[in-house]
């Protein structure tokens, strides 16, 4: 996780019904371009790319994904009452949120830890999250993810990638599929609202952790 500090004030929007989706043909990075609109859009809010010319995952890795053919997107959280310590509780909502989509698929996903789900001993989808501070609070949470959905043609020194096309032989389609995705995910997001809702993302999270680096 990246941990970006500012202060600032700014009014909590309230949490919608149906997620506001922005899509973009390209865009170096949706994270980058979500963080510089964090604080004029709504909680959230979605940035989508059909294409990412600098795409990231866990540290200096990058991001594989042909044009048009997968979900490359940043999620915009403003959680409430959340804190450095529960900073866990945003990776726990994140993957089971991705895991709850792929099960509606006919596919049974594993979290391997830190933020990464895989079926099986391969790779289906990458997060990375970057949370802006205010004190202790968590203010603004800027989620990314990659999934891979239709991609087939895999680059020979990525070691185990696997799409959603080729574990089911279906194509999907990336806008309706992006939306069905993000209401699995924001689903998860409400439970860190309550205590209960907290403990349940975290027995849950364990539950499907299959891994630790």
């Amino acid at each position: 996780m990246i941990f970006l500090q500012r202060k600032y004030t700014t009014k909590m929007t309230p949490r919608q019904s149906s997620p506001n989706i922005l899509w973009l043909e390209t865009a170096e990075s949706t994270n980058r371009t979500l963080r510089e609109r964090a604080y004029t859009i709504d909680n959230l809010s979605v940035i989508a790319a059909r294409e990412q010319t600098a795409g990231r995952g866990q540290g200096t890795h990058s991001w594989y994904s042909t044009k048009g053919l997968n979900l490359t997107f940043s999620i915009l959280f403003n959680p409430r009452e959340l804190e450095t310590c529960d900073m866990i509780l945003l990776t726990c909502a994140t993957t089971l949120g991705i895991r709850d989509y792929l099960k509606e698929k006919g596919v049974e996903a594993r979290i391997k830890w830190p933020n990464d789900i895989w079926v099986g001993e391969r790779k289906i989808c990458g997060i990375l999250i970057e949370n802006i501070l205010e004190g202790k609070q968590i203010r603004h949470s800027i989620i990314g993810i990659g999934l891979n959905l239709n991609e087939e043609g895999w680059p020979p020194e990525l070691p185990n990638p696997v799409s959603l096309k080729e574990l089911t032989g279906m194509h999907y389609d990336t806008d309706a599929e992006l939306e069905m995705l993000v209401n699995k995910i924001c689903r998860r997001f409400a439970m860190t609202d309550t205590s209960n809702g907290r403990s349940s993302l975290q027995e849950e999270f364990e539950k499907y952790l299959f891994r630790r680096a």
